[in-house]
Parts: structure tokens; sequence; C-alpha cells
């Protein structure tokens, strides 16, 4: 019979294992996405003949633009993780599909995945022919292709790990030593069953059809509106409003969670408080998820920095303003200093700032490169920076999504590092730093290790700002 194996155990067995190159790591493209509604079936040469005539980069284009707008949000978060266990081990990660490599591109990219075996297309004088060069990458030629690519790279397929999700994948996962059906068809779990095969399951979206979520979703943004009204009583009554936004804030961390049934597993709660004021880095993956987490762990005396042009917006430049967020003209790259100076002058105060270093939501949990503007409002305001790793907020509600699902979101906050004695020379590696450290922290959830070295990293630099 299969051998049912949970994520974290087959992760834990990935790094526990043997290292290197010659190791393979075969990812069906189907195993790594949620799309089994609406593609079923392998691509087939009928499927390219409405690309004929098309140029690779209009192609290409639109490629890039449907992963960005739709297909990176149906990414298994788990896929993602084994993506991430395989490439931390050393192993030749790969990724194989039927579809075109225009349409794979994307994924591995994000992924950091090198190597793709898919479907080539014919080119004619700048132009799509709308034919493939040779069969499709389906069944026998998918699996024919990877031996190749073994032989060619030196990968020893009796070590090596494949993913797939459906029987059109056998012939692939009997290439390797150790082969994982994921989210199986039933007749792949039959074969499953017979041969002793390790299966996984990924958690995918919800049911579209499920109005709880709905429901949910719009009482979260309900108890935003109310948390607000209630913030701005208090602060007209008392004629303080930073009370009033802090009674805003905790409330709607407070309300908001219960409403949408989510919960946080908060590790390393002593760091948010150990030293304020303080700028909050926090990764950026879910607009709606991220605010509530943000104001359920900090509770209070903290804003957001916005865009100055948001504040002459109708209504939400109001609200903005009576919430007390710092307006930094991001478009003043003449004069960066004095753009910061809002957001400094609220440090200053007393009133700590909450940001995404990497200034925009990331596609997937992969995290982005971090600016530099978050190092340079700690330093010239002289607090110190307090790093929060939130791990799966895009998987309860993505960048693009409208609505929200219940569940669980994991955040880890490490040791903040003062900036007091910083120069502009220290904030490239401070930044290069802080990055490993959130990557590394994901990739060993909840990253005692990377912790520790982090900690370390502050400890060392200690007797220099002395």
């Amino acid at each position: 019979m299969d051998v049912a194996m949970s994520l974290d155990e087959l992760v834990e067995s990935i790094r526990s294992g043997p290292s290197g190159r010659t190791i393979g790591a075969v990812f069906d493209y189907r195993a790594l996405v949620d799309r089994a509604d609406r593609a079923p079936t392998e691509a087939s040469a009928d499927d390219f003949k409405t690309l004929a005539g098309s140029t690779e980069d209009m192609v290409r284009t639109a490629c890039q633009r449907r992963f960005n707008e739709n297909l990176a949000g149906d990414l298994f978060h788990g896929a993602w993780r084994l993506v991430r266990a395989h490439i931390n081990q050393g192993h030749t990660v790969v990724l194989a599909a039927s579809e075109p490599r225009f349409d794979v591109e994307p994924l591995a990219r994000e992924l950091g995945v090198q190597h793709l075996l898919c479907t080539e297309l014919q080119i004619e004088h700048g132009s799509l022919t709308g034919r493939p060069t040779g069969r499709p990458l389906v069944g026998l030629a998918k699996s024919a292709a990877l031996r190749e690519f073994a032989a060619r790279e030196g990968i020893d397929l009796g070590q090596s790990h494949a993913y797939a999700h459906s029987e059109e994948d056998i012939s692939l996962l009997e290439s390797v030593g150790f082969a994982h059906p994921v989210n199986p068809t039933s007749t792949l779990a039959r074969q499953g069953n017979q041969t002793g095969w390790s299966a996984v399951e990924f958690k995918g979206r919800k049911d579209s059809r499920n109005p709880l979520p709905i429901v949910r979703t719009a009482a979260m943004y309900g108890s935003l509106v109310a948390a607000a009204g209630a913030g701005f009583v208090t602060g007209v009554g008392s004629r303080d409003r930073r009370r009033g936004v802090d009674v805003a804030t905790w409330l709607f961390g407070r309300v908001g969670t219960s409403l949408g049934n989510i919960s946080v597993d908060l590790v390393g709660a002593d760091n948010l408080w150990s030293q304020r004021p303080a700028v909050f880095f926090a990764n950026h993956q879910s607009t709606l998820i991220d605010v509530l987490v943000t104001a359920r762990i900090l509770q209070r005396g903290f804003t957001i920095v916005a865009k100055a042009e948001v504040r002459k917006m109708p209504v939400i430049g109001t609200l903005f303003d009576l919430a007390d967020v710092a307006f930094v003209d991001r478009g003043n790259t003449a004069s960066a200093i004095s753009a910061l100076q809002p957001a400094i002058d609220k440090l200053r105060s007393g009133t700590s700032i909450a940001m995404s270093p990497e200034g925009t939501r990331s596609l997937t949990p992969t995290i982005g490169a971090f600016k530099k503007g978050g190092f340079h409002l700690a330093r010239d305001a002289g607090v110190p920076i307090v790093p929060i790793v939130i791990r799966n907020a895009g998987e309860i509600m993505w960048r693009n999504a409208r609505i929200a699902q219940s569940g669980t979101v994991e955040v880890a906050v490490h040791e903040p590092v003062p900036t007091a004695g910083w120069t502009r020379e220290d904030i490239e590696p401070w930044r290069n730093r802080i990055h490993q450290l959130y990557i590394d922290t994901l990739d060993d959830w909840p990253g005692i290790q990377a912790g520790q070295r982090w900690s370390k990293a502050i400890a060392n630099a200690a007797p220099k700002a002395r």
C-alpha cells in the first residue's frame, strides 16, 4: 500500500537525506499548482494552434501577465516548501511540463528552478507556427526526456525524487527511486497503493461555492469600519488622536481575526515589546491579512507609511490622516532624506512604524528584494529594526484574491537590530543579512537557527557601535 507522508515529514526526510547536484528532484507542473478544475488533461498538439502567427515576445508577455494576475495564486504553498528543501540540499531541481516553455517559465523563475523539460514550439521567420518541434512532452515522452537529461547532467535517478499528480505521469514516477504522487487522481492513487509510493497531499483552494468565506470576509471589512468608528469617537471624546488610533487598532486586531476565523501562531512575541519605538519590517503577501495580523500582534503605538498622494484622495485620505499615517513623498528622489521626514518625526515622537521592506505584495511566499527606504528611516531616527516574518498570509488570502479563507497565520519575530551608529555604508550589508534572515526563517520554520545566527551578527556588531 502507499505510504502517506505529512508535508513536514517529507521535508525533513529531504533535509536529512543525501545532498548534491547528482540528486534530482523532478516536479510535474500540475503537481505544483492547483489547476485540476480548469485543466484536467495534459496539453496536446492541437492546443498550440492558436499561437500561430504570434511572436515569442507577445506570447511570453501574455504568459507572464497571466501568471501575475492569476496562476501565481494557484501555487501550492506546500509545493513551494518542497522545492525550497531540494534547492537548499543542492539538488538539481527540474520542472517538467507538457505545456510550452512560455507557460512554465514564469513559475520556474519565481521558484528559482533553472532546468525545464517542456514542449518546444516551432518558430519560423520570428513567429510561432502553432506546431511543436517534436512530440508534446506527455507520458512516455516526458519520462524519456527526463532520462536523457539525467544522462547528460550526471543525475542518479535511483537516488532522485519525482512529484506528479495524474496517471499520465506514472512512467515519470517509475523513473526515479523516490516517487511521490501529489494530490493523486484515483487511478494514480491505486497505482501508488500497489507500488508503495510515498504520497503527499497539499492543501489547495477552498470550495468557491461555499458562502461562509464570503460572509467572513465581509465581516472582517465591516470590523475595520466599526473599529475605525470606535477609534474616532474615542479620539474626539478624549481629545487624543493617538488614543483613538490605538483603540481602533486593538479592536480590529481582535474582532477581525475572530470574525474571519483566523488565528495567529506567534513565536518571539517578547521582541515586539523589548524596544519601542521601532521600525517593524513585515514581509508582504496579502493586503487585508497582513494589516489584520499586524494590528493583532503590534496592538498599539504604531502607524504605517503611505504615499503622499494618498492624502489627497477623497475619503481614504481623510481616514488615513485621522489614523495618524506617515505620508511620504516617494517620488521625491532628489531629496530622499526630507521625503522621509514625516515618518522620522513619528518615530521621534514615540510612535513606531510598520512597513514592508519589499515595498509591494509578493506573488508567492518567495521573499522579494528589500528596498533601502526602511533602513534609512530607522537609521535617521535612531531606532531599531524588528524583523517580523509572516509565513502564510498569502495562503489565507492571495494578493489578488477577494475572499479570505479561515486558518492559522504563523508569525516569527526576531531580535531587534539597533541602528545607532550606522553609517550609510552599513545599510547594504545589513539589508543583505536581514533579507537572508527572512529566507532562512521560511525555509526552516520558525527559524530558530536563523535567529541564532542573526543574534550573533547583532552581538558581533555591538562593539563597533559603541
